[in-house]
């Protein structure tokens, strides 16, 4: 492995790691405002979106990270 790729590698571990983290806080977020009352609806919409987003991009570095398995 070239030291262009492993360097790119290691940030995108490093991004992975800062999604995965971003995401868990979400939930402890979201966990949160739902169980007061009342709640805000709008922003716990707003945060699950966000959450949504996070996902995608998780995946994203995940597929890139792996090699295919199908090939």
């Amino acid at each position: 492995m070239s030291q262009d790729n492993q360097n790119n590698e290691e940030q995108m571990l490093h991004r992975l790691a800062q999604l995965q983290s971003e995401h868990r806080d979400l939930d402890d977020v979201i966990a949160r405002i739902s169980d007061e009352r009342p709640f805000d609806q709008l922003q716990i919409q707003r945060l699950k979106k966000r959450k949504l987003g996070l996902k995608d991009e998780i995946l994203k570095i995940e597929s890139e990270l792996l090699p295919d398995i199908i090939a």
